[in-house]
């Protein structure tokens, strides 16, 4: 069974001992790593909304846990009383099929309830949950499902609160940093090479037991016609090689979409990027800091991701070309649990292929589209991934921000066109002629 396919309603038998120690574990480590990440926030940085696309903190922590008071307590515990009612709308990202939501661009208003409250408010799921999970026979696999994706979705979110106090504190004219561990040392990236993939039927996507979301199936076959990807990702010198030359102010090298957006918004750099008396440096969550030339390029856009290419030479690959790549490594590399929060060049000599997992999420060609043969679950969780599928591309492998557990090499993130707020780089590929 496929753990997102999975409804509360279903009569399925009772998981086992093992199953339900691995989720209560889970539980207690995901939700006191979300804490941690808040630990060096403010009430204030918590509560404000620098951007519509972002949330505040205090949010993250709000809907995290509304997610598992209304999908699990709720359908697990006759009768159960809400913490406060109110919360079932205030905390609502985007379900339809359970109620209203609050207008997402003014989340940053809701001042009341205030810090502590949501801290009390999770202490009091996080009470009911242990108290659930330790019961044990009573859960259902269903909803031992339901409960594994929302330990992931929490980690989706313990990723958007870092990128998104980022851009908080962005635009704090203090230039405050959340953190002070800085990259040491001056890495060197290792010279592009091109790895080669013969033509030929793969397949792509999920399979097995281990958990993925509903949009990583089904596993389907396709045909990939001969192509080189680059061994490792575009540096901070490379894209600064490509802005000297007239990278921003060339028409030719842009989508019109993207081209629209770099005259409208008065695109020059990638995201954080300002020169100062002939240096480049960048905001970081670390503060302002000197760009370092070899670290991969990160905060770009698809629309500079696809510019960059063309300018090189080459093209972005599709996400089957990258996942066939990545499908036999392991998942290693520079995720949130390094604690730099930074992306950074590999400080020993790369495999064939490089930082395919951490760093940056790296921008792929594909829109994100259902697979054939795929049908979203049933219930409020098919608005989890199959709503999203128009005007998004994706991007693969996980960013120095995302927990190493989460990841996967058939893991499909997704992002409008323009988002740069992310930490979004690139790796280019090209045809086999």
């Amino acid at each position: 069974m496929n753990p997102k396919t999975a409804s509360p309603t279903q009569i399925t038998p009772f998981p086992s001992s093992d199953r339900i120690a691995e989720l209560a574990a889970g539980y207690r480590a995901v939700r006191e790593a979300t804490e941690a990440l808040c630990a060096p926030l403010s009430p204030e940085d918590a509560t404000a909304q620098s951007m519509p696309d972002a949330s505040p903190a205090k949010w993250h922590l709000a809907h995290t846990t509304w997610f598992f008071e209304t999908l699990v307590l709720e359908q697990a515990i006759e009768g159960y009383r809400h913490f406060n009612d109110d919360f079932r709308v205030l905390f609502n990202s985007y379900y339809n099929t359970i109620g209203r939501q609050h207008y997402r661009p003014e989340r940053g208003l809701i001042t009341r309830p205030g810090l502590e409250e949501i801290k009390n408010f999770r202490a009091h799921v996080d009470g009911q949950m242990h108290a659930l999970l330790g019961a044990g026979g009573e859960l259902s696999e269903d909803l031992c499902s339901v409960i594994e994706v929302g330990l992931h979705h929490e980690q989706q979110h313990q990723e958007l609160l870092l990128t998104d106090v980022k851009h908080l504190l962005s635009r704090n004219p203090l230039r405050p940093a959340y953190h002070g561990r800085v990259p040491a040392g001056e890495p060197t990236a290792a010279p592009v090479e091109w790895v080669a993939f013969e033509e030929g039927v793969r397949w792509i996507g999920h399979e097995g037991s281990r958990f993925a979301y509903d949009n990583e199936g089904p596993r389907h076959r396709q045909f990939l016609e001969a192509y080189e990807l680059a061994s490792r990702p575009v540096t901070n010198g490379e894209f600064l090689e490509f802005m000297t030359d007239g990278g921003y102010e060339t028409a030719t090298l842009w989508l019109s979409d993207g081209w629209a957006t770099v005259r409208a918004q008065g695109w020059r750099t990638p995201l954080y990027w300002e020169e100062q008396n002939g240096e480049w440096f960048a905001f970081t969550l670390a503060g302002l800091q000197p760009i370092r030339q070899e670290d991969p390029v990160t905060h770009v856009s698809f629309y500079e991701a696809d510019a960059y290419a063309r300018w090189a030479g080459a093209r972005l690959p599709t996400e089957a070309e990258w996942e066939t790549a990545a499908a036999e490594l392991d998942a290693h590399g520079n995720f949130v649990e390094s604690g730099l929060l930074h992306p950074t060049a590999p400080w020993q000599a790369p495999q064939a292929m490089a930082q395919l997992f951490g760093d940056v999420w790296e921008w792929t060609q594909s829109p994100y589209t259902q697979y054939a043969g795929y049908r979203p679950p049933p219930g409020p969780l098919g608005e989890y991934n199959s709503k999203f599928m128009s005007s998004q591309m994706v991007l693969r492998g996980g960013s120095c921000a995302t927990p190493q557990s989460h990841i996967r090499a058939t893991y499909r993130n997704f992002f409008p066109p323009a988002a740069r707020w992310q930490f979004s780089g690139l790796r280019v590929a090209r045809d086999v002629q």
